[in-house]
């Protein structure tokens, strides 16, 4: 699973936002490296056990053709208290990494493969992610 090798801090805030006011991606809104590509229509945060669930999908669905890339990286430490805890007594322990996605950005690119394929394979991975998703091409 992708982790990074060294945060400065442990615990982030939340990073709460108000949901009345709507935010779009502002970087990472077109496919770049490949052909076709994965875009979040909805915002969410994705999980690094959820980046690599849909990452094993694409390397199985893909075999030895083409070439995929992950635009995205968790980078973001969350945190959870045991089960049956009261509370406060202050926050949890971190437990993994995730990173925030707006809508408009790019998750996954394949290339190397027919358009009928791609677009197979890109729903496949679009399924493992807690988001709404859609397949665009290269224009």
């Amino acid at each position: 699973m992708l982790f990074p090798k060294k945060v400065k801090f442990r615990k982030w805030h939340t990073m709460r936002r108000n949901p009345k006011r709507l935010r779009f991606e502002t970087r990472g809104l077109a496919v770049v490296f490949g052909s076709h590509g994965l875009k979040a229509e909805t915002p969410g945060r994705v999980r690094s056990n959820q980046i690599e669930s849909a990452r094993k999908v694409i390397a199985r669905e893909m075999k030895k053709t083409g070439k995929f890339w992950i635009r995205i990286f968790p980078d973001m430490p969350f945190t959870a208290k045991p089960a049956e805890v009261g509370m406060g007594k202050g926050k949890g322990d971190p437990q993994g990494y995730e990173f925030q996605v707006w809508p408009g950005r790019v998750l996954f690119e394949v290339d190397g493969l027919s358009e009928a394929s791609a677009r197979n394979v890109l729903r496949k991975a679009g399924s493992k992610l807690p988001l709404k998703t859609m397949i665009v091409s290269r224009e």
